[in-house]
């Protein structure tokens, strides 16, 4: 009977409203070479456009049918090499501002949803624990990887578009916490990685005004085929799995839990010695519950600092 409370309350609130989940898809992206080595003191600048598509699965509770989007997002980012007690490291901050556009059947009605803004920032710290020592640029050309093994924190943070009167917001209105485990291997001109990482949430307390949403953690793995090119171009062939992440809404649980896979590709081309452009695509393969949908993107990215 507090189930059936609580879906009627929901149909009441969101009859204005789109309902999806539309944040949680833009954070299960493909990140080949998460963990190579690069020498200390090296700046990175990385200006990104990204157009997300497709459908969406919601609680199964809701009477929504037929829910589809559209994200163009553009990503400003900044990322420093380190040096960690000798071992190399990193911090990234990355800003993402995105234009959504989204429809669905409500309870057998359109409706529809248009919203600019922020997405939730995140910041990423990591280092490589063994197999990767800090070196300068001008030691780095005697450097030759064979297996580096890393670890990473990424932190998003409640900084983004949200209106706690919409279930469909750029931004979640939560913090997020994603550890990370990477290993990477090198077989001539093929590095193989792979990586296994869990996304813990804290509660938003602001759902629809004054509901509590609460969602389990999302577990993924990572892997990637890494080709290197003689020219400075190298390609990879990417996969993730992730499941998880079941949702309770005052503290009542539905049934959501989440089962995907993504295939995805990417391709960098150097310009230059500071400038290079990276080219990314991936689709959905097989999913139980959550989100179904393409990306293609494209990011410059400029390195300087260290003496380039």
């Amino acid at each position: 009977m507090k189930h059936q409370h609580c879906v009627v309350r929901f149909i009441r609130f969101a009859s204005a409203s789109l309902i999806m989940g539309a944040p949680g898809a833009v954070a299960e992206d493909l990140e080949p070479r998460s963990y190579a080595n690069t020498p200390v003191g090296i700046n990175f600048l990385l200006v990104g456009y990204s157009d997300l598509d497709g459908s969406v699965t919601v609680n199964p509770s809701i009477p929504l049918e037929d829910a589809k989007l559209n994200i163009k997002t553009v990503v400003f980012a900044f990322a420093r090499s380190l040096d960690v007690w000798g071992r190399s490291g990193k911090f990234d901050i990355v800003v993402p501002k995105a234009r959504l556009t989204g429809s669905a059947l409500l309870a057998g009605e359109p409706r529809e949803r248009e919203v600019s803004g922020l997405i939730d920032p995140r910041l990423r710290f990591s280092v490589n624990l063994y197999g990767a020592p800090a070196m300068s640029l001008a030691q780095f050309p005697s450097y030759q990887q064979d297996v580096i093994i890393g670890a990473s924190l990424a932190i998003t943070a409640p900084l983004g578009q949200y209106d706690a009167g919409r279930l469909v917001n750029l931004g979640n209105n939560r913090w997020s916490f994603k550890p990370e485990l990477g290993i990477s291997k090198r077989l001539g001109q093929v590095t193989l990685e792979l990586s296994g990482a869990g996304t813990f949430y804290t509660d938003n307390d602001e759902l629809l005004g004054d509901h509590v949403l609460s969602q389990d953690p999302i577990y993924q793995v990572q892997a990637h085929l890494i080709y290197a090119f003689s020219n400075g171009v190298w390609a990879s062939l990417d996969t993730t799995w992730f499941a998880g992440g079941r949702t309770s809404v005052d503290g009542v649980r539905n049934d959501d839990f989440q089962e995907n896979t993504r295939y995805g590709g990417t391709l960098t081309l150097p310009l230059n010695r500071n400038h290079s452009l990276k080219l990314n695509a991936s689709n959905g393969g097989h999913s139980r519950t959550g989100s179904e949908y393409d990306v293609i993107g494209i990011a410059w990215q400029y390195r300087f600092g260290a003496g380039l």
